[in-house]
């Protein structure tokens, strides 16, 4: 299966293979993690699964770059070296039905591509790269999440409460910039459901019901492979992807 440390392709006669977009670097720990929580999910589901990461600098096309992948993983680890190319493969994922799955700075620009393409947010920005922009869809958490940790509750018939089989779990976070709520009714017209919320009700996930599997989590469930745990939500992403 995939090593971390290569951007070569893994050799797995039969497999489905995901993309995992960003930009690798051996010092992130979910970049470390990533690989370990995707053998245990494919060793927990009998899954054979190959994976690829692709740097975001590398991303021009992305119809014809995306096209041999059956998933993708928008892993965390922003912003990122090209804004553009992360936001035509979440893009790609979503209008090809692909399962989609973002985890941290994946989730938050899941929201922004959603924002321009769909909610009609034509300008929506991230501010940790334009803080300036007149549509800010992510802003600064008003307390960092940097290597903190906690509940999650989960909506009712949601994806996630039915990947989790519970209705909240107690998860991890590296970041400081989150979903600016002034935004959610918009979203929320246009199809988008936000299902993880934080204790204080604040939001930490999202899903689209129209779409077979696309979700994006402010915190990181890749780190539980760390501790050696199957996650799964990834088991469910693992699940989610079928031959084409």
């Amino acid at each position: 299966m995939g090593d971390a440390s290569t951007n070569a392709a893994p050799n797995l006669d039969g497999a489905h293979s995901i993309a995992l977009v960003g930009d690798y670097s051996p010092s992130v720990l979910a970049h470390q993690a990533i690989p370990h929580a995707l053998r245990l999910a494919c060793i927990a589901t009998r899954s054979k699964v190959s994976w690829q990461w692709i740097p975001t600098s590398d991303i021009r096309d992305a119809a014809l770059e995306f096209a041999p992948y059956d998933a993708v993983w928008l892993v965390p680890a922003s912003p990122y070296a090209n804004m553009p190319g992360a936001l035509a493969a979440i893009q790609w994922a979503r209008e090809t039905d692909r399962p989609f799955l973002g985890t941290c700075g994946g989730f938050q620009h899941a929201l922004i591509e959603f924002a321009r393409n769909v909610a009609g947010l034509t300008a929506a920005d991230h501010a940790e790269s334009n803080k300036h922009a007149d549509t800010l869809v992510v802003t600064p958490l008003s307390c960092s999440l940097v290597e903190k940790g906690g509940a999650i509750r989960f909506a009712p018939s949601s994806q996630l409460r039915r990947a989790y089989g519970s209705d909240e779990a107690n998860e991890g976070y590296r970041c400081s910039y989150g979903f600016n709520i002034e935004h959610r009714t918009r979203l929320e017209q246009a199809g988008l459901r936000f299902s993880g919320f934080d204790e204080a009700g604040e939001v930490r996930a999202f899903e689209l019901p129209s779409h077979p599997f696309f979700i994006g989590t402010l915190f990181q469930p890749e780190r539980s492979a760390l501790r050696g745990e199957v996650h799964p939500l990834i088991s469910a992403f693992i699940r989610a992807i079928k031959p084409r």
